[in-house]
């Protein structure tokens, strides 16, 4: 049913990783998997920009539809194969509405991280500007406490927003996992967090998309502060 799909994506790419997730969810695993390199700016290259005339992954492709935004991505795979594999939307309004919603909130993680990382990792350490990472620091502690309390209210062994994994879920993961490649303390300030994090960082469709330049590099310490 997947083999008219294709996905072209980007190790370490999490827009791409949360769209990998979901094909797995959704049972569609056979797709064309199309891994391109940052590094050689194959993003750029005539075969993508035929797709995603912006030159971004994810670009996706499934028979003559195509769709680029992840998680425009995510809500096509969910909403054309309702009832097949995991539901990852529920039917119900409200819960769907708070699903929805912390599927979107996930890229506030994002935006604050990437700020941060992206300051410390394209600057000489001595030309840090120590007010810009003071303000992104605090953001980023500013946000992790609002998903610490989203967990715990739940309590041990749910996901986001309850008892199902759902398109929230594909899409905090990823986000977490980047944060702890950072060496963002997580066990220690936030448990909740810590204890989600390690028990859904195992599960199939995760390790599915698990970005495979991580598996042999080390990541950095730029969040160790947060």
């Amino acid at each position: 049913m997947s083999s008219d799909m294709t996905l072209y994506w980007g190790s370490g790419s999490i827009p791409c990783w949360r769209v990998m997730i979901c094909l797995v969810e959704k049972e569609l695993s056979d797709y064309n998997s199309k891994l391109v390199s940052f590094e050689k700016k194959e993003q750029k290259s005539d075969e993508v920009m035929k797709i995603n005339p912006r030159g971004q992954v994810p670009a996706f492709k499934h028979g003559d539809v195509v769709v680029n935004e992840s998680m425009a991505i995510c809500l096509y795979l969910e909403n054309t194969f309702k009832n097949q594999g995991t539901q990852l939307l529920p039917d119900d309004p409200s819960q769907q509405a708070l699903v929805l919603q912390r599927f979107m909130e996930t890229q506030n993680i994002m935006d604050k991280a990437k700020a941060l990382f992206f300051h410390r990792f394209r600057t000489k350490q001595e030309d840090w500007d120590q007010g810009y990472v003071g303000e992104k620091i605090k953001a980023l502690a500013e946000e992790l406490p609002l998903w610490e309390n989203y967990l715990s209210q739940y309590g041990e062994g749910s996901f986001i927003t309850g008892k199902d994994f759902t398109l929230a879920d594909a899409s905090l993961v990823p986000a977490l996992a980047y944060l702890m490649r950072m060496k963002l303390p997580m066990k220690e300030r936030f448990p909740c967090l810590a204890s989600y994090y390690e028990r859904v960082s195992d599960r199939p469709s995760v390790q599915s998309g698990w970005p495979p330049h991580w598996k042999d590099t080390p990541g950095y310490d730029y969040l160790k502060d947060v």
